[in-house]
């Protein structure tokens, strides 16, 4: 009885570790106003896509050119196509037909739109420019279903939308001692992640950057049950040998 009570009580102490946000009020509406989203901006060796229309289709095609044209129509515009999109290089500048270099570092891809459709305005009627940074990606690691390197399309995207796409964690991973790591400025910055809080939600952090990688650590339990596993698979192999120079010695 008294090994069943310790059982039961290891199980409840351990199952605390496991739910998501457990300081959110189950009973009634909660209502955040969201104060720390921040727009993703164009930073040096983003991939631009850029896709220029106007009344004049076949010449503003021109800032299309490197969207390789698949059966001379339509255009690749896949991941796997290596010239696809608009480098932005280590100055901040991007290269286009007619207009040249053009700053786009520190801008949000609407930002640029605008921009760029105002400077068009000089040479087409009418022009339409739709931008997305093509290379958006997010590395996910460690003690999850998926772990991967998964491209965005969504600017917008979360820690908890990212790691739904990697399958969620495990049972046995540490969902109080998530890691993401951010490169800004020059400086690789290594952040505490807590998902058992409902304060991730307000984080300035919440919001994924461009090239940012999330490690989740797995707690000692995950080790044991490999470690477990290891010795079994030892001692059965060394039983086994043992009773094969016993059998080889008993019918010499």
């Amino acid at each position: 009885m008294i090994s069943a009570f310790l059982l039961v009580q290891l199980a409840c102490s351990s199952y605390k570790k496991v739910p998501y946000f457990t300081d959110l009020r189950r009973d009634s509406l909660v209502t955040d106003i969201v104060k720390n989203y921040s727009p993703l901006t164009i930073q040096p060796a983003d991939i631009l896509g850029i896709n220029v229309t106007s009344r004049n289709p076949e010449s503003s095609s021109i800032f299309n050119y490197n969207l390789n044209r698949v059966n001379g129509s339509s255009y690749d515009q896949s991941s796997s196509n290596p010239i696809t999109g608009y480098m932005v290089d280590p100055n901040g500048n991007i290269h286009l037909p007619l207009i040249g270099k053009m700053k786009v570092t520190g801008l949000t891809t609407t930002l640029l739109s605008d921009s760029l459709t105002k400077v068009l305005l000089t040479y087409y009627k009418d022009p339409v420019v739709n931008i997305r940074v093509i290379n958006f990606k997010v590395a996910v690691y460690g003690d999850v279903q998926h772990p991967n390197i998964y491209t965005l399309q969504n600017e917008r995207t979360t820690i908890t939308q990212i790691l739904s796409m990697a399958g969620d964690l495990n049972i046995t991973a540490m969902r109080n001692n998530i890691i993401l790591v951010r490169e800004e400025n020059g400086k690789r910055n290594f952040i505490p992640i807590d998902l058992t809080s409902k304060k991730l939600f307000e984080s300035p952090y919440f919001y994924l950057k461009n090239n940012d990688e999330i490690y989740v650590q797995p707690d000692r339990t995950k080790y044991a049950t490999v470690d477990r596993g290891y010795r079994v698979t030892t001692l059965l192999l060394s039983g086994l040998s043992i009773i094969a120079i016993v059998l080889s010695n008993l019918y010499r």
